[in-house]
């Protein structure tokens, strides 16, 4: 029986990626903790963690009629983003994929009412939400790393439904898993123009004080472990344009039984902001007694939705 052994949601901003130099410039000439928070998480969670596979719950990663998880049984190149060339080019990657991991997913989609796509293609594009944290926290570690998508079509509960299958499909493998929810929280930028004067790490920059305030009261609910309190208020927070809509959290969640998981969560960064959204580093150890199995469920893919439900 597999499970997962941990999980964590994790920020993947450009800024990581900059020379150290440049990052000091644009941040008042200090560090921001994002990246010795990333080095620290390697130390203590990556390089001591007994786990096969490496599951990046990707926000960058939009597909439209589907989700999709990468099954390549290997995958390696150069990364360049096509967002910002200048900060993130031609970046190395190399890493062993998990095909049979990510070809059972698709064993649990219809039976959670969603769908789930393995694509093996080797000519698949990858994408800085995966790319940047394997840079910081897989290199030389030869474990595997899947990612699975966001479709941008996809409900909250879509969301929760794609995070049942990859859990079912987790918790009836071998598989000892790291979830990575890679993404941020509130995510509205300042336009081009204004965006220059609001570069700094300090809070202070998140595009709104709703959007602050509402960031700082989930990190609270993660430090509590009240997962359930961030489900119910998903209406709520959504008013402050989390990144993709929240996918990255609400698939962990959805794999880690929901409102039943009681992780506290453990921050590896301050709160911090990157041009208007915020972002942190929390890991969600796994709890005595292990992480709550998803929901099993038997759904239906034709469940009508009412119109603006998310």
């Amino acid at each position: 029986m597999g499970k997962v052994v941990g999980a964590a949601m994790l920020a993947h901003v450009p800024t990581i990626m900059l020379p150290q130099d440049v990052r000091y410039d644009i941040n008042e000439g200090r560090e921001i903790s994002l990246v010795p928070g990333l080095k620290r998480f390697r130390e203590e969670v990556m390089e001591t963690l007994d786990y096969d596979t490496v599951v990046v719950l990707d926000s960058h990663w939009a597909t439209t009629v589907e989700f999709v998880i990468s099954a390549q049984a290997e995958r390696s190149g150069l990364f360049t983003s096509e967002e910002l060339p200048r900060g993130m080019s031609q970046i190395p990657y190399a890493f062993r994929g998990d095909p049979e991991l990510a070809n059972a997913v698709a064993d649990y989609d219809e039976k959670n009412g969603t769908w789930v796509t393995p694509i093996s293609d080797p000519h698949l594009p990858i994408f800085y939400a995966t790319v940047n944290l394997w840079h910081y926290l897989g290199r030389g570690l030869d474990k595997r790393w899947v990612s699975l998508s966001v479709c941008q079509t996809a409900t909250t509960e879509d969301f929760l439904r794609a995070g049942r299958a990859l859990g079912e499909a987790i918790r009836d493998s071998d598989r000892k898993v790291l979830l990575l929810a890679s993404g941020a929280l509130s995510h509205t930028f300042y336009t081009l123009r204004e965006l220059r004067q609001h570069e700094s790490s300090d809070p202070s920059h998140i595009f709104s004080p709703e959007a602050r305030a509402a960031d700082l009261e989930r990190i609270e609910w993660m430090k509590q472990g009240d997962h359930a309190r961030i489900l119910e208020t998903m209406p709520e927070f959504k008013k402050v344009k989390p990144e993709a809509n929240f996918s990255h959290w609400l698939q962990m969640a959805g794999a880690t039984g929901e409102e039943a998981n009681t992780a506290r969560g453990v921050l590896y960064s301050e709160y911090e902001n990157s041009i208007g959204t915020g972002q942190v580093h929390v890991y969600f150890p796994e709890p005595e007694g292990g992480f709550p199995l998803p929901k099993d469920l038997t759904l239906s893919r034709d469940d009508s939705v009412e119109a603006g439900a998310a």
